[in-house]
């Protein structure tokens, strides 16, 4: 059985200096993160709950099976932006009743659950990972709708948020909204066009126009009762289906709705659950390289996270700066391809081709694992084709239809990024280690490139070049790069599906693979024309 043998050396001077570094990124995603899970701050909750009602990741915990794990998806959108960290809303992957579902929760403590334009982005996301993964998809509902100094930004996006609904209850992937307060406005639609409604008794108000705008349009006196208030709805509108005296009560009958679905699942590979890996997965944290320049070999990575470190290399002498081969991870047989050396050349282009045609062959779900500065530069390499040869890897990525999951360990640089199926060429799932980088180009890299047009430029014109406004442009330029290619920034532009530390890379790839199982994964047996 071809085990990875375990080169790694924890008691080394390098080990220690990486895993401090690692620990530092994870503390400060950490923070981050720590202001999410706070919600819209202390008055904010503590205004919520003494109207009773349960803050939304306390019902997203109600609403799955007890002990059961939340796979958070996006939950540092908006970070550096003007909008608040988490964008009002959390969305993951859990389990209800032994289903699978995805789950989209307002937080009301934040703006009043109103949506911005990253909010918005954020649910599309999450209806991407139901229809793509065909899981049922749960709304918890409490919303004042738009955001409305961002309107001109969020009403067309909402608009695809109700088309996307009604599509996968078309494409038979049921819809459940239980409703907890306010959906008003163009937030009516959100569970007037789910499957199931479930609304809660004189918490619920679902109406296209509450009763100011009413008075204004109409002149007609309401109150909010009268007008969409859960029990109207249940006895006279017939909007909704069920009837919750209070909010378990509601989180009780949006589990009842899911254990009659008749869901159906395949379960793991051939060879059940598959036995853990023989190394210790808190290695992982030491692994990557506090310096990025300095690569690291990912086989010590891939024998921390697949089953028994069990994996078989393919093409080992050629191609070597990617490593390639086929191991299963929970049981779910997987094609791996990890960078090595960062730089991808002729032969390993030619080689991460020909994997990805096999993997589909035998419809077999690829897992990218990232660290590359992008496809090599130069005269030699030009002479030799590398255009075309990074073309067949990217034709491939592009056209395969196995499902792809991404993990971006280190760099992802150029069209290195999209050669290793970055977030433009739709892997199933893509999350990052605190550590990453996305970028065009490293900050010196780019700005260098600047710095030789500009001299270039004065030359060509017969003017002398300020080298002082030179140094100032780079340092500028440089520091821009590094701020904006850090996984945060990233992430909190949904670039990713969140950052994850490398010691549940494992745990969270195990996650995705059972949710894509939902469906057999199938490979294409086509492809576009390959430039030879």
């Amino acid at each position: 059985m071809p085990v990875l043998p375990d080169t790694l050396n924890p008691t080394s001077e390098a080990y220690a200096e990486n895993r401090a570094a690692m620990l530092a990124q994870v503390a400060a995603h950490d923070a981050e993160l720590a202001k999410v899970l706070g919600g819209g701050g202390p008055a904010y909750v503590e205004r919520h709950r003494k109207r009773g009602k349960m803050l939304a990741r306390e019902r997203v915990e109600a609403l799955l099976d007890p002990g059961s794990p939340f796979l958070e998806i996006n939950p540092l959108t908006a970070y550096g932006t003007q909008f608040p960290i988490g964008a009002a809303m959390v969305l993951g992957i859990g389990v209800v009743e032994g289903v699978e579902c995805v789950v989209i929760a307002n937080d009301p403590t934040v703006r009043g659950g109103a949506s911005n334009p990253l909010t918005m982005k954020k649910a599309l996301r999450g209806m991407e990972i139901a229809r793509e993964n065909r899981m049922p998809l749960v709304n918890l509902v409490e919303s004042g709708g738009a955001d409305l100094p961002s309107q001109s930004d969020t009403f067309i996006p909402g608009g695809k948020s109700f088309r996307d609904i009604t599509a996968l209850s078309a494409d038979g992937i049921p819809t459940i909204a239980v409703v907890f307060g306010n959906s008003t406005a163009g937030g009516a639609y959100t569970p007037g066009m789910s499957d199931y409604i479930v609304m809660i008794k004189e918490r619920s108000k679902v109406f296209l126009g509450g009763p100011p705008l009413v008075k204004m349009a109409t002149g007609e006196e309401s109150d909010d009762e009268s007008l969409g208030g859960a029990e109207m709805h249940a006895r006279v509108s017939g909007l909704a289906d069920y009837f919750a005296v209070d909010e378990m009560d509601g989180i009780r009958l949006g589990r009842q709705v899911i254990r009659r679905l008749n869901h159906r699942k395949r379960g793991p590979g051939p060879r059940g659950a598959g036995l853990p890996p023989r190394y210790d997965q808190e290695q992982l944290i030491g692994i990557p390289s506090a310096d990025p320049k300095i690569p690291f070999d990912p086989r010590q990575v891939i024998a921390r996270i697949v089953d028994d470190s069990d994996f078989d290399e393919f093409k080992p002498l050629y191609g070597t700066s990617l490593v390639t081969g086929f191991a299963e991870l929970h049981g779910y047989p997987i094609g791996i391809l990890a960078n090595h050396r960062g730089v991808l050349f002729n032969e390993e282009s030619e080689k991460a081709a020909q994997f990805i045609q096999l993997a589909n062959q035998i419809d077999t779900p690829l897992v990218f694992l990232q660290n590359t500065t992008g496809y090599m530069v130069g005269k030699e390499f030009e002479r030799r084709g590398i255009i075309k040869d990074g073309a067949k890897m990217i034709n491939a990525v592009t056209n395969s239809r196995v499902p792809h999951l991404t993990i971006n360990m280190a760099a992802s640089y150029g069209a290195g990024n999209y050669g290793m199926c970055g977030r433009s060429y739709g892997p199933r799932f893509l999350f990052t280690w605190p550590n990453a980088k996305t970028a065009v180009m490293g900050p010196q890299q780019l700005a260098g490139v600047l710095s030789i047009v500009a001299r270039q430029s004065a030359a060509s014109m017969g003017k002398p070049f300020d080298e002082d406004a030179d140094e100032v442009m780079r340092r500028t330029v440089e520091d821009q790069i590094e701020r904006e290619s850090l996984a945060m920034f990233m992430s909190g532009k949904l670039y990713d599906d969140g950052i994850i530390d490398p010691r549940d890379t494992r745990t969270v790839l195990g996650m995705c693979l059972s949710a894509i199982d939902n469906d057999a994964p199938a490979g294409t047996r086509g492809y576009g024309v390959f430039r030879m």
